[in-house]
């Protein structure tokens, strides 16, 4: 635990160290873009006229005031200044939310809540756009928690709920929040403090109050074009819709009512339920939801409902965080492919998640006896390892249920489109990817197996050849393997988590080759003669050549994954496939694959062998941290006792007694232990198991497979 703890700080520090520095890198015209367009030399606040004569300021009237005394010494203390104060609020607000975790939570939640909070403060867009365009938005959020957490007393809580208001109105919304739970104090000290607050600005800039919040209706209209994808409000969705006009407005406002009653009503449930901070969190998902203009930096909220606690079973306690994390952290176009019908999901995944969090994801009550105890995975035995050196890790623990279709999906999807974009950044000069295309062609030459210039020739001179090899390039690659890992999810889920962990680590190393190696294929070295059967050109410069080279790095050919995901497909279909001819077929793939990618010059033989070294390392990895594929059970017999056979054989007992899964003591132990007397094995987490922050220690019981 304490080495966990340390690991987690230093990734915390990492992630923080790294934010700052990527910021202050940047020349001061490419940075804190909106903070200069206040404070800057010619910042908004250092004219004379009206803050929003440009629309260059979207902040209340009482920011401006708050801001304006800051506009002389700003520019000198700028970059650092605010970089590091920015730093700080984060810290400030994962030690808060750390601290208000729904109890009753576990000494390891205790310990590990706050820098896992930081960290995942640091990489969500809201933190990241606050570093980069130096926004204010976090300083409300914090204002909020501490006087729902930290401040003592309902008059100090109003205090600071009143001030976040008069920086950002939808935080009024809290003012019913506190008062249905029974702060009425805090309640009319923080509706108190925003109207002082918005009074003095009224009394010290008339004509900016009544731009804002007359014209503009509280702040709506300034800025971007309100039906921007930046734009993640419900008055935004319609916006895109193509509604507009009274009807526009109308709609908007009913369905901005309804989002309204039944978000507060249920974070009133969850606070009264002893759910504090998920309730702050459903009542700031409301603010973004029905807030006019909701920018992407305002969506902090969100990330502090994944604190809320979702599903009966401990395998599905993660689903939710998970899918609010990816939300807040990846662009939309990361999450959903490219295609018509997923178009408005992408364009609205954050106004989607907030609603849903706002008003449908059914989170369970602490009265609900699966808030603590959820009903746990069941873990089975991998057989013994053949090689009894290798060190089986024990906190990788095996699970023979599906994993969740849905954190599947989306992980598949975000895994590969992070691949595609390390890939895509990974380029070394071309003449340095040449270079290495001349030692490769020397290492081929040199031990005999140089055969791609004669074998593409001989592809050219075949046309309903070259066609076939060109098809089968461009349409088996990614298909195949798809296809077998439904297949093998639908049919055989312990043996889909098996594999999939193996390609997913083989495609992880091939990220080190290209990085580390960048390598020309055959068809983009010059003078030597081969001919790019696909494009029919080796001008980067084409058209068509060039929408290739916007989608994928033409520089990383080593290792091949066309051939080691092939490889990794006729490997899989060989082990597990139940007839003689499905394992012929497995092995056609590869062997046809091979000769594809040497035949269209898109690969040299030593691309294929690293695509190879990859995969192998790959189910070798899967092993180390894993175990065998088989799994053991235990059938019982009619004294009690057993004997142990892999998963997927059958041997005939006299008892009709269900086959039981057993939880590991020793991982490297040639002998499976029924562990359902609970004597150890069942106390360790798992990925699998995990609940979040707030999950309590619990002892596994063995289950029936």
């Amino acid at each position: 635990m304490g080495a966990a703890r340390i690991a987690l700080w230093l990734v915390a520090a990492v992630l923080a160290i790294r934010q700052a520095a990527v910021v202050l890198r940047l020349p001061p015209g490419e940075r804190f873009m909106d903070l200069e367009t206040w404070v800057g030399e010619s910042g908004v606040l250092h004219v004379g006229g009206s803050l929003y004569d440009t629309d260059s300021f979207t902040g209340t009237p009482f920011a401006g005031l708050v801001l304006r005394p800051f506009a002389s010494s700003a520019e000198q203390v700028l970059g650092v200044a605010w970089t590091f104060g920015t730093l700080l609020l984060v810290v400030g607000i994962g030690l808060v939310v750390a601290r208000a975790l729904p109890g009753p939570i576990s000494r390891r939640s205790t310990l590990l809540a706050a820098p896992v909070a930081i960290s995942l403060l640091m990489l969500s867009l809201p933190v990241r756009n606050s570093f980069h365009l130096g926004q204010t938005s976090i300083i409300p959020v914090l204002l909020v928690l501490v006087g729902c957490f930290v401040a003592r007393g309902q008059r100090a809580s109003g205090l600071l709920i009143g001030l976040a208001a008069a920086l950002q109105p939808t935080v009024l919304l809290f003012v019913p929040l506190l008062w249905f739970t029974g702060r009425k104090r805090a309640a009319l000290t923080s509706g108190a403090t925003f109207a002082a607050s918005s009074a003095l600005a009224w009394a010290a800039t008339p004509s900016d109050s009544w731009t804002y919040w007359i014209e503009h209706v509280a702040g709506a209209g300034l800025g971007d074009r309100p039906d921007g994808l930046a734009n993640q409000s419900l008055h935004g969705a319609l916006l895109r819709l193509g509604l507009e006009g009274p009807l526009e407005i109308v709609l908007y406002l009913a369905l901005a009512a309804v989002v309204i009653y039944f978000g507060l009503r249920r974070a009133v449930h969850y606070a009264n339920d002893g759910q504090l901070l998920l309730a702050v969190a459903l009542t700031g998902c409301v603010a973004v939801a029905v807030s006019p203009t909701t920018w992407q930096h305002q969506i902090l909220w969100l990330l502090l409902a994944a604190v809320g606690r979702v599903g009966k079973r401990a395998s599905d306690r993660m689903l939710w965080p998970f899918l609010v994390i990816v939300t807040v952290s990846l662009p939309g176009k990361m999450l959903l492919p490219n295609i018509l019908i997923t178009g408005p999901i992408r364009e609205n995944a954050v106004l989607i998640a907030a609603l849903a969090a706002a008003c449908l994801v059914p989170f369970l009550s602490r009265t609900d006896e699966h808030f603590r105890r959820p009903v746990p995975t069941t873990y089975v035995t991998p057989a013994p390892s053949r090689w009894d050196r290798v060190p089986l890790l024990p906190f990788w623990r095996r699970v023979v249920t599906r994993p969740n279709l849905l954190m599947e999906l989306i992980a598949i999807r975000v895994g590969y489109s992070i691949y595609s974009q390390i890939r895509l950044a990974a380029t070394g000069s071309v003449e340095e990817a040449r270079e290495h295309g001349r030692q490769i062609n020397s290492i081929e030459q040199a031990i005999g197996i140089d055969i791609e210039h004669w074998f593409n020739q001989w592809v050219v001179g075949i046309p309903w050849l070259e066609g076939f090899f060109n098809f089968y390039y461009t349409t088996f690659h990614f298909p195949i393997p798809l296809i077998i890992l439904g297949l093998l999810y639908i049919r055989r889920p312990a043996d889909y988590r098996w594999c999939r962990s193996a390609l997913a680590f083989a495609t992880l190393l091939a990220l080190v080759g290209f990085w580390l190696y960048p390598l020309s294929p055959p068809r983009l070295m010059p003078g030597m003669g081969f001919v790019d059967t696909v494009h029919r050109t080796e001008d980067l410069s084409n058209p068509e050549f060039g929408a290739m080279t916007a989608v994928t790095n033409q520089y990383a050919a080593m290792p091949s994954l066309h051939f080691g995901w092939s490889l990794w497909c006729g490997v899989v279909v060989v082990m597990l496939a139940p007839k003689m001819w499905m394992k012929v077929l497995g092995l056609i793939h590869p062997a046809i694959t091979i000769a594809v990618i040497v035949g269209t010059a898109n690969h040299w033989i030593l691309d294929a062998v690293g695509g190879a070294t990859v995969v192998a390392l790959g189910f070798g990895l899967t092993y180390f941290l894993s175990g065998r594929r088989e799994l053991l059970t235990a059938a019982a017999g009619p004294s009690g006792t057993g004997t142990e056979t892999a998963a997927g054989t059958r041997e005939s007992t006299p008892s009709p007694a269900p086959a039981k899964a057993l939880v590991p003591a020793a991982r490297t132990a040639p002998e499976a232990v029924d562990r359902t007397d609970g004597d150890g094995g069942g106390d360790r987490s798992s990925p699998d198991e995990e609940d979040g922050p707030g999950s309590a220690d619990r002892q596994e019981t063995a289950k029936p497979v």
